[in-house]
């Protein structure tokens, strides 16, 4: 493997109150490194999202370190990490999470404008023509279809140019044809841009174009094929 560019040392993590705590992650050792594609997969409740969550700091750990791109994330506050995670990760979600009143324009533009630049809808623009959409840079979110706002969404990702890219079931709400555009797409772009990319997917076979996948099962996180291994 490259060097790492992510790394997950012992990683412990419950939610939920004490009486009712779920054991979501369980000393998880993880390696990720720089320019590689992996692909995360499991069941539902298995940890895959909370995963990605701790891989970009949006949530903390009960135990263990979490290091990304030279930061170590135990050691810095919520603001810092907002910061850091603004520069070096751009995240895709199922649901899109537009901004509802904001153009597809204004809403890649958030991040730049956020991050203080100064051609922020210049390099908005330049993005969404990137991704096919210079067409729509002055249409809202309800005028677009599902796979047009998951556009604006990778856009949105990419407007800041991240060394990481991370994606939580990008084509879960998309139709067959217009996902496998997507994931085309999302996989185009890590090349392009040669930026570790991390997918958790339900779709073996998505999973399966990345350079490794992960499974993630009941907390526990091995390479894929190491649960079967383990119960013979």
């Amino acid at each position: 493997m490259t060097e790492a560019l992510i790394s997950l040392t012992d990683v412990d993590l419950r939610l939920g109150g004490a009486v009712n705590a779920v054991h979501v992650l369980k000393s998880v050792d993880l390696e990720i490194g720089r320019g590689e594609s992996v692909g995360v997969v499991g069941p539902s409740g298995s940890g895959k999202t909370t995963l990605l969550m701790v891989l970009s700091g949006l949530e903390r750990p009960d135990s263990g370190t979490v290091t990304v791109a030279g930061a170590t994330f135990n050691t810095m506050n919520e603001d810092a990490i907002a910061a850091f995670r603004g520069q070096n990760i751009g995240i895709v979600f199922q649901s899109f999470h537009l901004i509802p009143n904001m153009t597809a324009l204004e809403n890649v533009a958030v991040p730049l404008e956020l991050a203080g630049e100064r051609d922020a809808f210049e390099k908005a623009e330049a993005e969404l023509a990137a991704v096919g959409l210079k067409d729509r840079l002055t249409h809202y979110p309800g005028q677009l279809s599902g796979g047009e706002q998951q556009r604006v969404a990778i856009a949105r990702a990419l407007a800041p140019d991240p060394k990481i890219l991370i994606a939580d079931e990008p084509t879960g709400n998309l139709d067959g044809a217009t996902g496998h555009l997507i994931s085309e797409l999302l996989f185009a772009k890590q090349r392009e841009r040669d930026m570790t990319f991390v997918l958790v997917t339900h779709d073996p076979e998505l999973a399966g174009q990345c350079d490794r996948q992960l499974s993630v099962d009941s907390g526990q996180v091995r390479e894929r094929g190491d649960f079967d291994k383990a119960a013979e």
